[in-house]
């Protein structure tokens, strides 16, 4: 019997999930969790073959949780409806078997929840196109200047963590911004979050 949690922050969905995994002979959903935290709560507490995560969740998000049970014994499938290059790369580089579209067929699920457990890597063939596209445009200085952003810090407490005159953040700030071809503060750390440039 091949032991499943599943984590999914829309109620629904979750249990029209967990309805349809039990329906197969060969698996039982033995937790359900509406967010990371959760989920990484329930892989210990039950020992899961298979975790199913959502990505966008509250708290934590499933690919944090995924970082996180890397090395516990437990395949991680990630079922989304985001097919973005910077998410399906962070997923890549937490070690997930599986990364799976919510609009695939649903039978779809189980047989790759089998694969998996077979030992094979089971990807949305539309995100293997873009894998190898995008590399982030900043330089190791303007991450860090970004992330201070992206941590709500203002030009002056960065310009004193990394011991730097405010004028020189503000510099970076307006580099960033043409780096990345936007308007704002707040674009520059979507973009970059979207595409899985953050840590």
């Amino acid at each position: 019997m091949i032991k499943i949690v599943i984590a999914e922050d829309q109620q629904m969905l979750l249990g029209a999930f967990g309805s349809l995994l039990n329906l197969e002979e060969d698996m039982e959903v033995v937790g359900k969790a509406s967010n990371g935290e959760e989920a990484v709560l329930l892989v210990k507490k039950f020992h899961p073959d298979v975790c199913i995560m959502d990505i966008e969740m509250p708290g934590k998000s499933g690919l944090d949780a995924a970082e996180e049970l890397k090395g516990l014994g437990c395949k991680v499938i990630i079922l989304t409806t985001f097919a973005r290059t910077g998410y399906f790369q962070r997923a890549l580089k937490a070690g997930v078997n599986g990364y799976l579209l919510k609009d695939s067929p649903s039978e779809e699920l189980a047989s790759s929840i089998r694969s998996v457990m077979s030992g094979r890597r089971i990807y949305a063939p539309e995100l293997m196109d873009d894998v190898y596209g995008e590399e982030n445009p900043l330089t190791d200085r303007e991450k860090e200047v970004l992330e201070l952003v992206a941590n709500g810090k203002n030009t002056k407490e960065i310009a004193e963590e990394l011991s730097i005159k405010t004028g020189t953040v503000r510099n970076y700030i307006s580099i960033i911004l043409d780096k990345l071809e936007v308007k704002n503060r707040i674009e520059a750390i979507t973009q970059s979050k979207e595409k899985g440039w953050f840590k």
